[in-house]
């Protein structure tokens, strides 16, 4: 259950990002979002390795910890960057 609030709460954090940031810089804000998340997901590694879990316990869990809310920003960049081809 927490890694699925850890998901979540990462999709709906770079969703409010998306969100209120304005369009032109969106791409930016979805990059800079991997990077911070990248950084939240490190010290909760960090909290589970101090709890007295292997590094290899923790590993796959954190792949997704990580991964999907990245994903969805590396998704949400390539959106905001596409540009549309031009009609004639």
């Amino acid at each position: 259950m927490r890694t699925l609030a850890f998901i979540l709460i990462g999709l709906l954090l770079l969703g409010v990002a998306l969100a209120l940031s304005r369009p032109t810089w969106r791409p930016r804000v979805a990059l800079g979002f991997i990077a911070t998340w990248l950084a939240v997901s490190a010290v909760n590694l960090g909290v589970g390795l101090s709890h007295g879990y292997s590094l290899a316990e923790e590993l796959l869990v954190h792949l997704f910890l990580f991964g999907i809310p990245a994903l969805a920003a590396a998704w949400a960049w390539r959106r905001f960057t596409t540009r549309p081809a031009s009609r004639q």
